[in-house]
C-alpha cells in the first residue's frame, strides 16, 4: 500500500529541521535490516524522539511503526496522522490489543519502534526497561535493534519550554548491531542485555556530542553524573 501520509510527514519534518539548522549526526543505520521485521528500541528523553528514531531508519529505506499512547490517536490533528502512518495505539489498561497489533506488524515484515522506559527520562539517564520489546522479538522471531539519541532533549522535553528557534542544536543518533531474542531465554535476561547495549550507545553519543553548555544557566540538559544540573533519578522519583 502506498504511504500517502508517512512520507509527506517525513518531508515536513526534514524541512523543519533544515529551517532550524539542526546538526544531525547519524551512525550505525546499516545495522537496521533492509527487509523483514525488527523491534527498534531507543532511550526516551524528548517528545520528538519518535521522529529522530525514525530518521535513523531512513538510510535503509525503512519506515518505523511506533507504539504510542492511545490518547495521541484521539487528538483531532495528531490522530489522523498517527493512523495514516500506521502507528500502534497503546491503551495502558488494555495492553493485550496493542501487543497483538505490534506482533502482527512484525510478522508482516514491519519495523516496530518501542521506548521500553515507557516515559521520558527527566534525568536524561536510562530508566529501567520493560520487557515488552524482548517478548515481541521472541514471539515474532525478529531481532532487537538498539539505538540511542542525544541532544533531542534540548528541543522539547518534559518540564521545559519548546525550543523551535534557529538554534543550530546538534542531535546525535547511534544505532547498534542487532541483538537476537531466542525463545529459550528469559525475556528479563534479554532485556538486561538490551539495556546494556543502549547504555553503551548512549555513552558513545554523549562522547561524540560536539557542544557543551554555554554557561551555568545552560547545564539543565546535562545529567548530574556528567556535571550538569538535570535532576538525579532519585530526585525525579521524590518529585513524582
Amino acid at each position: 500500500m502506498a504511504e500517502l501520509v508517512y512520507r509527506p510527514v517525513i518531508g515536513a519534518a526534514l524541512t523543519m529541521f533544515k529551517a532550524l539548522d539542526l546538526k544531525i549526526d547519524t551512525q550505525g543505520s546499516e545495522n537496521i535490516p533492509r527487509t523483514g521485521g525488527a523491534v527498534l528500541v531507543s532511550n526516551h528523553i524528548s517528545y520528538l524522539d519518535f521522529i529522530f528514531t525514525g530518521l535513523g531508519a531512513l538510510p535503509q529505506k525503512r519506515l518505523v511503526r511506533f507504539m504510542a499512547k492511545e490518547s495521541v490517536f484521539r487528538h483531532k490533528i495528531s490522530g489522523p496522522l498517527m493512523r495514516g502512518m500506521k502507528h500502534i495505539p497503546v491503551d495502558r489498561k488494555q495492553g493485550e490489543a496493542a501487543y497483538a497489533h505490534a506482533l502482527d506488524s512484525l510478522r508482516s515484515g514491519e519495523i516496530v519502534g518501542v521506548f521500553p522506559e515507557a516515559t521520558i527520562s527527566q534525568s536524561f539517564t536510562l530508566k529501567s526497561f520493560k520487557s515488552g520489546a524482548a517478548r515481541l522479538a521472541q514471539e515474532a522471531g525478529v531481532p532487537l535493534i538498539p539505538m540511542a539519541l542525544w541532544g533531542t532533549q534540548r528541543l522539547w522535553t518534559k518540564g521545559r519550554p519548546r525550543n523551535f528557534k534557529r538554534s543550530h542544536i546538534p542531535v546525535t543518533i547511534r544505532v547498534g548491531e542487532p541483538l537476537e531474542a531466542p525463545t529459550d531465554q528469559y525475556a528479563g535476561a534479554i532485556t538486561r542485555r538490551l539495556r546494556e547495549r543502549v547504555q553503551e550507545l548512549l555513552e558513545a553519543a554523549q562522547r561524540a556530542y560536539p557542544v557543551r553548555p554555554r554557561d551555568a544557566s545552560d547545564t539543565w540538559w546535562v545529567p548530574a553524573h556528567l556535571g550538569g544540573t538535570a535532576p538525579t533519578p532519585a530526585e525525579v522519583r521524590e518529585a513524582s
